[in-house]
């Protein structure tokens, strides 16, 4: 009965809801390699403006996206946007950029995606708080503390785990002054990719609510990019959330090993590639398209996003978890879960599991509204 039940209404469940993802890296995509995402993408991208409306999606926030080594971060930051703005003024009847959640609503109403940034990264501020400024006013609505690289004052999980000789831990005094005027502005401030020193910093800094933009489990797959239990609990009682990341080595701590076998089968390929790009996402990304069918098996299941998802809810109530995919920054995600269409399955999923209507759309985007209208006051 339960099963026909979903047949019958997960689609419509679906298109009710307000759909939000968090984080998508297409910006990336299009600056770096011209990729148009107002054209169709399929098969060469995990996302275009087509896909997201079959998808369901109402609210894209999109990552505005470099790494560490990269000069002049602000400028190509500003480039980013700027592509974004391009696709907007070309689709004014289909996607809109929104500054509040006031024009959100509006947008979804008319049937548009609300789109908004959110910095990847805080090296893109170049330790001048007038750019967070600028940032924010263009319509960066969350900032990423950190990436992978720590800046100078904030640590990363991935250099508080693997580097030895980090000129300090945690938030600085500056660090504490960026949270600070974060949570002036009403931009939230977000937790991936922080150390774990830095997390606690932060919520003792904060006050406005948080969000893992797009951050999964450590109990499940024990990375340094996943949250902790006592972290999951801290980001609820901060009144936050958690955006789960689709990414599979973040879902499945079998998914690393996997992998580097899959990659060994094709050593010289990837020996070939690392020569143009040493970055593991671009030999990745090659190897995992040219051999689908070996790929497959790589991917865990559907089933395991949600056993992530229902972790959280356990933990901490139904209030504090969404979605936050990251397509398109990602070599991989789970089954059935092969591009932005794939939306409505998660809605099916959690239904089957048992899930009220109310707390699908809370998981699907409510919770992130509620968090984003918290920041704004």
């Amino acid at each position: 009965m339960v099963q026909q039940i979903v047949a019958q209404s997960y689609q419509k469940i679906h298109a009710k809801a307000i759909v939000v993802d968090t984080h998508n890296d297409i910006l990336m995509k299009a600056t770096d390699n011209g990729d148009v995402f107002d054209s169709d993408l399929r098969g060469k991208t995990q996302s275009d403006l087509a896909r997201w409306k079959e998808g369901g999606l109402d609210v894209q926030l999109f990552s505005v996206f470099c790494d560490g080594n990269k000069k002049n971060p602000y400028a190509y930051a500003n480039r980013q946007m700027d592509t974004l703005d391009a696709v907007v003024a070309r689709n004014p009847d289909k996607i809109v950029k929104v500054a509040n959640t006031k024009e959100l609503y509006k947008a979804v109403k008319q049937h548009k995606i609300a789109a908004m940034f959110g910095v990847e990264g805080g090296h893109m501020i170049e330790d001048d708080l007038s750019k967070l400024d600028a940032l924010y006013k263009r319509g960066a609505r969350y900032m990423t503390l950190t990436w992978n690289n720590s800046t100078t004052w904030a640590s990363s999980a991935f250099e508080e785990r693997f580097k030895k000789d980090l000129d300090h831990k945690g938030l600085t005094d500056f660090g504490k002054q960026v949270v600070q005027r974060m949570n002036q502005l009403g931009m939230i401030v977000d937790i991936s990719h922080v150390g774990e020193t830095t997390f606690w910093d932060v919520i003792k800094t904060t006050s406005k609510p948080v969000i893992a933009s797009h951050s999964s489990v450590y109990h499940f797959s024990p990375h340094q990019r996943n949250l902790k239990d006592e972290q999951i609990k801290a980001i609820a009682k901060n009144g936050g959330v958690i955006q789960v990341n689709f990414f599979s080595g973040f879902l499945d701590s079998t998914f690393e090993k996997r992998t580097a076998l899959f990659e060994a089968a094709h050593q010289s390929e990837k020996d070939s590639l690392m020569k143009i790009n040493p970055e593991s996402y671009f030999f990745q990304q090659y190897l995992f398209r040219k051999y689908p069918d070996e790929v497959k098996g790589l991917r865990p299941p559907l089933s395991l996003l949600i056993d992530h998802i229902e972790y959280i809810i356990k933990l901490v109530g139904v209030d504090y978890v969404g979605l936050g995919s990251d397509f398109d920054g990602i070599t991989s995600s789970p089954q059935q879960l092969d591009d932005v269409t794939s939306y409505p399955l998660i809605t099916k999923a959690l239904l089957e599991r048992g899930y009220s209507k109310r707390d699908v759309t809370k998981i699907l985007g409510g919770n992130f509204l509620r968090v984003l209208k918290a920041n704004e006051q």
